[in-house]
């Protein structure tokens, strides 16, 4: 019995009945990588002794070329154990997890801190655990401390009193 090509065993592995994404814009059903996975739910595959992710291995076997360096791969359709084409699309790291669904999208989708200012150029800090932070809710904050600060310190003066008559009797 000859032996099988990569291409080939990749392709035995591979369920093209899958589940139709409910994804806005992702056409066809998933083609759902029925081989081993990881940990993480993505499909594991062996070339050459070594082994590679299998929706990495579709993409680059599809293109003819390498994913260049810094890019990785977003799963359009939202599910790990997908290797079809055209729902996999090499992007940027930042890209990738601002597409997601994770509370990481989520904050960066704010455009407005809480009070209603807007999160722009001049108008955001980071802070030092790299959230972002509005520099006018931060200067109202500063000057209500400072001003509960000297509220505080007045409130500690005893008045100067005119000496009564009895006082000045004694």
């Amino acid at each position: 019995m000859p032996r099988l090509t990569t291409a080939e065993r990749f392709a035995a592995k591979v369920n093209t009945a899958g589940p139709i994404p409910l994804i806005r814009g992702v056409r066809g059903p998933c083609h759902v990588w029925d081989g081993g996975t990881n940990g993480k739910g993505y499909g594991t595959f062996n070339v050459a002794g070594r082994t590679v992710r299998a929706h990495r291995y579709a993409v680059e076997q599809a293109d003819g070329h390498p994913i260049p360096d810094g890019l990785e791969i977003d799963h359009r359709c939202r599910n790990r154990a997908c290797v079809r084409r055209s729902h996999l699309e090499p992007v940027t790291h930042r890209v990738n997890i601002l597409r997601s669904t994770n509370h990481v999208a989520r904050r960066a989708a704010v455009t407005h801190c809480p009070a209603g200012h807007a999160y722009d150029e001049a108008n955001t800090y980071r802070a030092k655990n790299g959230t972002r932070k509005c520099r006018a809710c931060k200067r109202a904050q500063n000057r209500a401390r400072r001003a509960a600060a000297r509220e505080q310190q007045l409130a500690t003066v005893t008045p100067i009193t005119a000496p009564t008559p009895e006082r000045q009797a004694a």
